[in-house]
């Protein structure tokens, strides 16, 4: 009776674990993810590692010293966003061509966009950026410029994840009948 416990509680265990699977129009209609409000409740994550480097911001100055002596100073801002795979991001909205838009840390316009490629209801919804882009693929992250780094990560490929598991329960009642006597 025990055994039959264990194994009872052990496939209702194995049987609930969630799995990362890519999010399709498929799984909106099959878990009814009509509104944003749904959409809100969804942990979303992402396939594969991005990379967003900013694009430098410089300035520079020439002025001359106490002694006389010219001076040509520069200074340049540069940031690197790196988005781990698996990294968590809420739905933040839709956008004009219905594009998803996930954000990943508080902050205005800080969010990426994800579509998908085609009409079919197993498409994923790929990350989106301007990947024809002079001098190479480009996004706006927080209202400022960022190139996709082609070379680390794999930004190309990225597509959005959600958690599934399914819940499967069997109620099952054992009992003994011991008989009756005349």
């Amino acid at each position: 009776m025990k055994n039959i416990f264990v194994i009872a509680v052990l496939s209702f265990v194995f049987l609930s674990c969630a799995v990362k699977v890519p999010y399709t129009r498929q799984v909106n209609e099959e878990f009814g993810l009509k509104s944003e409000e749904k959409m809100r409740k969804v942990q979303f994550f992402t396939s594969s590692t991005i990379i967003l480097n900013q694009i430098a911001e410089s300035s520079s100055e020439t002025s001359t010293d106490q002694s006389g002596t010219l001076i040509s100073s520069s200074t340049s801002e540069s940031e690197s966003l790196i988005i781990p795979a698996n990294t968590k991001c809420i739905f933040e909205g839709y956008g004009p061509n219905g594009e998803l838009r996930v954000r990943f840390e508080t902050g205005d316009q800080k969010f990426l966009q994800f579509m998908s490629k085609g009409n079919h209801l197993k498409d994923r919804h790929y990350f989106v950026a301007n990947w024809k882009a002079n001098g190479g693929p480009k996004v706006q992250y927080g209202g400022k410029t960022y190139k996709v780094d082609m070379m680390r990560g794999a930004a190309r490929s990225a597509y959005i994840r959600v958690s599934k598991k399914r819940l499967q329960s069997n109620k099952r009642k054992e009992r003994v009948v011991k008989g009756m006597k005349v």
